[in-house]
This record gives C-alpha cells, structure tokens and sequence, in this order.
C-alpha cells in the first residue's frame, strides 16, 4: 500500500508527462491542420468523428464541443458503423477518425467503405506510419513518446492529447466563425451556463414583490413593507421618481441611535444613492454589483423608474453562483 506522499508524487508524476504529451502536440501541427479548419468551416455537411475504444469516447467529447459551439458534427462508433451505422454518413461528410495505432482490425475494415463513397478522411492518429495515416487525406498527428500508465499500455497520454488536438479544432473554428458568447447561449440554455449567459434581470425581478414607500411613511410603515414582501429592503419612490432606498441594515442602524422612532420618517434613514441595474441587463452582471459593493440586494430600472428588486438568493436558486 503506498502511503500519502507516494500517492502525491504519482499523481504529479501523471500530470506532468500528460502535460508534456500536450506540449509536444504543438510542434507536431502543420499545414494539414490549417487545411482541415477551412474545410470544416467551409463543408456544407456534418463532421463525423470515429473511434474504437478509448478513441471512441474521446471522440464523442468532440462531437459535444463542436456542437456546442457552431460545428454540426455526430459520433459514429467505428465497430457499429460496419453493422449499419455507416449508413448515417452523407456524401459530402467529412470524416475524423481518432485512433492510437490507426491499425485496429474495424479501423482497416472501415477506411475502404469510406473512401469507396469518396468521404474526406481526417486521421487525428498517434502512428504517422499506420495503415490510417496512409489512407487519410489529411493527418493530425497525436504522437506521445510515453503514457502515464507504468507499464506504458493503458491509454493516458494518448488519449489525453487525443482530446487536446479536438479543442484545438473547435476552438480555432470558433475563433475564425467570431462565434460569440450569444451564440454560445443560444447552444446551452439549460443548466447554470446557460443561465449565466441569457437570465435577465427582469426575468428574475419579476417573480419578486415590489415593496415600496414614499419618503414622508412612517418608519413603522417602512418595517411592515420589509418585513411583507422578505427582501430585505424597499424602494423610496416619490412621484414616479426613485428617492432612495432603506434595507434592514439601516433599520437596525436608526434603533441602535434612536431610543424611539416616533416622528422618524423614510426619507430620515433612507441612503440617496442607491444601486440599480436595468431589468434588461444579465443577472451575472448583477452579481458582480452585488459582489462589489457588499450588498444583497439590488434596484431594478433607473431614477425615474422602480421596476422591482432582484436578491442574492434569485441568483442562488437559479445557480448563477
């Protein structure tokens, strides 16, 4: 059993050659992947990616990141594409097959029915010699001199730097697309991502009461419209206009200076200055102000206009944190 420092040096030890394989990637590119980028960006089709094995999850992870960021692209799993599946692939589809040894038995049986209905072939392959590499029409060579496995077999470095080469396709495809962050949102509306990239302020403040007072309320009036509407603050609005703003803090601060609060008015504790947001603003970027000035809520709208509160917990329940 090897003990805490053991298990910590092999762990850095992995990383480290994992490392070095993707550093080794970059003086292995060449004009082949150039081409392959304006291929893509100019196919008016889909990119198939193909694998076996370990290959074949990495090339799934491709397919994911390519979709998820303008490159229409499917997974075929390379033993069933030879039981039916090839039957997905279009004419003018264009192929990448990830392979290490680029010469398993269901890559050699499925390169011919590829180039049999002329399909562009792209080997992202770890042997430049191989029966894949021969056939493609293009190469990405994902060579690694040493996997993490001490025994050199399990498939590590090689499959590390398999998914390394992917992202640097979509990432250059993105870049040369000028694929931008409302794009990106249009492909990931679901989940916190999503979330971060399209929830508008309004659609958050719109679910929330919206306490208000004028400035001339009582401050007894002013904790009966707090503590209603459990936002922790309320908006003081005189003549459509945004006066100010009082939060429970300033309530806790006027008792600890004042033994009574008879006669005492809004516009007596209310802070002149409060922060606002437009309501078609992105919620993130109501929780970099909140995050910034130390406060849990925020206005929504503008000096001549209270359209309502967002809170820290609209944020933490939509996952924006």
């Amino acid at each position: 059993m090897k003990n805490p420092q053991e298990i910590l040096e092999i762990a850095k030890k992995t990383l480290q050659i994992e490392a070095e394989g993707i550093m080794r990637l970059s003086t292995q590119l060449n004009e082949d992947f150039s081409e392959i980028v304006h291929q893509i960006l100019y196919l008016n089709a889909r990119v198939i990616v193909t694998g076996i094995g370990k290959s074949a999850i990495i090339a799934q992870k491709i397919v994911a990141t390519f979709n998820s960021t303008g490159t229409p692209a499917i997974f075929m799993h390379a033993a069933d594409a030879i039981h039916g599946d090839l039957g997905m692939i279009q004419n003018n589809d264009l192929v990448i097959c990830i392979s290490k040894s680029g010469n398993t038995p269901e890559i050699k049986v499925l390169i011919p029915l590829l180039k049999q209905s002329d399909n562009k072939l792209v080997a992202l392959v770890g042997d430049t010699n191989s029966y894949l590499a021969n056939q493609a029409d293009w190469i990405l060579d994902t060579s690694v001199e040493i996997e993490a496995c001490p025994n050199n077999l399990a498939p590590t470095t090689s499959t590390t730097a398999q998914l390394a080469m992917g992202d640097a396709l979509a990432v250059c495809l993105l870049e040369c697309r000028e694929f931008t962050k409302e794009d990106f949102a249009k492909y990931h509306p679901g989940g916190s991502l999503g979330k971060r990239l399209y929830l508008k302020v309004g659609d958050l403040a719109s679910q929330n009461e919206k306490p208000e007072v004028v400035s001339s309320s009582t401050v007894k009036d002013v904790i009966i419209e707090i503590t209603k509407n459990r936002l922790g603050a309320v908006a003081v609005v005189d003549g459509g206009m945004l006066a100010g703003i009082i939060t429970d803090g300033d309530i806790r601060r006027m008792l600890e200076k004042n033994n009574s609060i008879e006669g005492l008015l809004a516009k007596d504790i209310m802070s002149t200055t409060p922060k606002y947001i437009d309501k078609d603003e992105l919620a993130v970027n109501a929780l970099d102000i909140l995050r910034k000035n130390n406060i849990t809520q925020i206005l929504v709208g503008s000096k001549t206009k209270f359209e309502g509160f967002i809170h820290l917990h609209d944020l933490l329940r939509e996952g924006i944190i």
